[in-house]
């Protein structure tokens, strides 16, 4: 190895494109990037799947609706407004009195109020939350859910335990969820937890309260705590509406999502299938409920490898849609992007190619989103990247192109927006040698990014250090030297030392002191600050260290270093030789 293929190796990689923020090479942290990014797939609509094992419905809405997509900012209303719905809450949400909660029975209030009467206070709560919350008033939301909650404490403190202080802690928890007060949601969560232990699987709500924890847990990332409040909910609709009840498949499929997290990889694909077989039972093969399940089993079987599984599944969403929708309809294109990405994953790039621009041109004709929209900008930079990576980027250019001029016609040339698409194009003129152009992209985006958030702040470093990288292929390396200087110190301040921003801005620095001739002794220091920055991130023994490894053994040759040189040379043999193996495999 010599010098200059060192600084070569490590910056090669930061021209992958990319979708904001810092780059994707960030990910792999300078080994040269993967071509094809999986990750993204397609927007699903919401299926209607019924959540309940018999007439009692807790929630007019879907906690999923509830959690995700409510805004939470702006004013509060008048404390006297706010008096008013605390009078509210004590007279028509706090459980009544008349509810003892003994194993098996629901006591009925001699005025008249039953369990529908209270589902029908439960609903109310919610929707006036839900209300709250989208209207701007999250002060006063978070009012009344403190309101209900300090309700039913105090009933506890009373001696009244059971289904009904669930519910309305099931409630109140959904609502801090939705404000974001993570953590108040898990001491609500403890005292939930000890109620439903307490509590005999007959009880009417429980299993709808043992879904909406299952959910909650796993976001909270207390993912034994959500297996285990899924598993009881399953159990407890399989008593009561048999093993192939269609009331199954909101907690299979959160617990199959969970087991996926988990690493538990077989056990979500049986769960998947579990889903799966049981809609096609209760409501044919074509159905469109069939879309999530495997939608969520394609995109886990494509990060475990299982390209031609994961295609199987993409192309019955495409084809259930066809059916449904026409061959036109942008729901088809969203589902042919996915199945395309399976095809990349196959390493089938003409195929993908050809799914990824008619999906591209279904959803553009049937004007399912803007030109603008988030979704479609992600398909083009993923095709354009594939064009790039077969030896297309002419194709691929023209793409970034149509991607940086949709930016500007909808928010301004000047827009900070257009500072990603600007180091795409660049990206793209370096892989075509085209550093004159690259360089010339990189400084209009920098100056935009200067210009809107000030010199010193950690966003402009990517523009920043991508010139610095284009510098050092122009042969300027003391220009390209004092852009990296910059981009490390403001990272620094921005991150801290040890964070991996910093070792990508170091792991530049060094390509280029390489070939300006700095010391080597120096180069080294800066190596193995690099190489405690992956370990701390990745692992001792994570793929990422290799490149590390090999220039710090490099440097240790030429130091003369033989006896420290020995461990770090095993350590990369042996490495070389487990990721060796795991490709073979």
């Amino acid at each position: 190895m010599n010098v200059d293929y060192l600084g070569e190796a490590s910056l090669f990689g930061r021209e992958t494109l990319y979708n904001g923020g810092f780059p994707s090479s960030l990910v792999s942290f300078f080994h040269l990037p993967q071509s094809l990014q999986l990750q993204k797939g397609i927007t699903c609509s919401s299926v209607s799947l019924q959540k309940q094992k018999c007439n009692i419905k807790l929630y007019a809405v879907p906690v999923r609706a509830f959690s995700c997509q409510f805004a939470s900012t702006g004013s509060a209303s008048s404390r006297a407004d706010l008096g008013s719905q605390r009078k509210h809450i004590a007279s028509a949400f706090t459980v009544p009195n008349g509810y003892q909660s003994r194993p098996g029975h629901m006591h009925y209030r001699t005025d008249g109020t039953s369990t529908s009467e209270f589902e029908g206070q439960l609903d109310e709560l919610f929707n006036e939350v839900r209300m709250l919350i989208v209207s701007g008033r999250k002060s006063d939301a978070v009012e009344l859910l403190q309101a209900n909650y300090e309700a039913v404490k105090e009933q506890m403190e009373s001696g009244a335990i059971g289904i009904e202080q669930a519910a309305v802690l099931d409630i109140v928890a959904l609502g801090y969820i939705t404000v974001g007060d993570l953590k108040f949601v898990a001491s609500i969560l403890d005292i939930l937890n000890n109620i439903v232990d307490s509590l005999k699987d007959n009880e009417p709500f429980l299993d709808s309260v043992l879904l909406h924890m299952g959910s909650m847990y796993s976001t909270l990332k207390k993912l034994e705590k959500s297996m285990s409040a899924y598993k009881r909910a399953i159990d407890i609709i399989e008593k009561k509406s048999g093993k192939d009840s269609s009331f199954l498949i909101t907690p299979i499929l959160g617990m199959a999502k969970v087991l996926g997290t988990s690493g538990k990889t077989t056990k979500a694909v049986e769960s998947y299938h579990r889903a799966i077989s049981i809609l096609e039972s209760t409501r044919g093969f074509e159905d469109e409920d069939l879309v999530i399940p495997l939608f969520s089993l394609g995109n886990l079987l494509l990060k475990e490898g299982k390209g031609k599984d994961a295609e199987t599944c993409f192309a019955r969403i495409v084809n259930i849609y066809k059916k449904l929708y026409g061959e036109k309809d942008g729901k088809v294109g969203m589902a042919m992007y996915s199945l395309a990405n399976a095809k990349c994953a196959r390493g089938e790039a003409d195929e993908a190619i050809t799914l990824y621009r008619r999906a591209l041109q279904i959803i553009k004709d049937s004007n399912y989103m803007a030109l603008d929209d988030s979704e479609m900008e992600k398909m083009r930079i993923d095709l354009a990247e594939l064009l790039h990576a077969v030896g297309r980027g002419k194709e691929g250019r023209e793409l970034l192109e149509e991607c940086l001029l949709i930016n500007e016609k909808s928010k301004g040339k000047d827009h900070p927006s257009s500072v990603k698409h600007l180091v795409n194009l660049a990206a793209s003129y370096s892989r075509s040698k085209n550093y004159a152009e690259a360089e010339r992209l990189l400084r209009i985006g920098l100056d935009i990014m200067v210009k809107a958030v000030g010199p010193d702040d950690q966003s402009i470093t990517n523009p920043m250090l991508n010139l610095a990288v284009t510098l050092y292929n122009l042969k300027r390396d003391d220009d390209a030297e004092q852009l990296a200087l910059e981009v490390l110190r403001i990272r620094e301040n921005a991150f801290g030392k040890d964070c991996l921003p910093v070792g990508e801005a170091l792991d530049c620095l060094v390509s280029i002191q390489s070939r300006l001739g700095k010391d080597d002794t120096e180069l080294l220091k800066l190596l193995k600050r690099i190489l405690r920055i992956q370990e701390k991130a990745f692992g001792y023994e994570a793929k990422e260290v290799i490149d590390t490894l090999k220039k710090i053994v490099f440097y240790m040759d030429k130091l003369g270093m033989k006896d420290e040189k020995f461990p770090v040379q095993k350590r990369l043999s042996l490495l070389r030789t487990k990721f060796k193996n795991q490709m073979q495999y």
